[in-house]
């Protein structure tokens, strides 16, 4: 954990908007996602569309657990100085390419484990009629 009460301006923290560099800003404090973006509930796409800018109401409209809260500390790394945060931004697509090609190898091995069991049978059955005698 870095120190806590480094102020960051908003610019700087806006810069950390990918998988492998993510920080948000939450009720004026910055967190440091990254090593959390495999493991949030949501998937890493949920906290890289708050990136850029202050997620504390998205936060809340999801309606966080207590343990959630808790686990929110350890990627605390400093407060976010209010007066750099522009009133309005417009949405910032993500810098990260939205194909996953691990997701689309998952997919293949899934469908794979279920054709290859259903071919083995479906074989072994014209095997067995066709060397089957009257």
């Amino acid at each position: 954990m870095a120190d806590e009460n480094k102020v960051f301006v908003f610019e700087e923290v806006a810069k950390h908007s990918v998988t492998k560099d993510c920080w948000i800003i939450i009720a004026g404090k910055v967190y440091d996602v990254t090593p959390f973006m495999d493991e949030h509930p949501g998937g890493d796409e949920v906290l890289l569309a708050v990136t850029g800018k202050d997620a504390t109401a998205d936060f809340e409209d999801i309606g966080h657990s207590d343990s959630a809260r808790e686990m929110m500390e350890k990627y605390h790394i400093g407060q976010i100085d209010a007066s750099t945060i522009p009133a309005k931004r417009t949405y910032v697509n993500p810098q990260q390419a939205p194909h996953n090609v691990e997701k689309d190898n998952d997919l293949v091995i899934k469908i794979l484990q279920f054709l290859v069991p259903i071919l083995i049978l479906g074989l072994a059955f014209g095997i067995r009629q066709y060397t089957k005698s009257e």
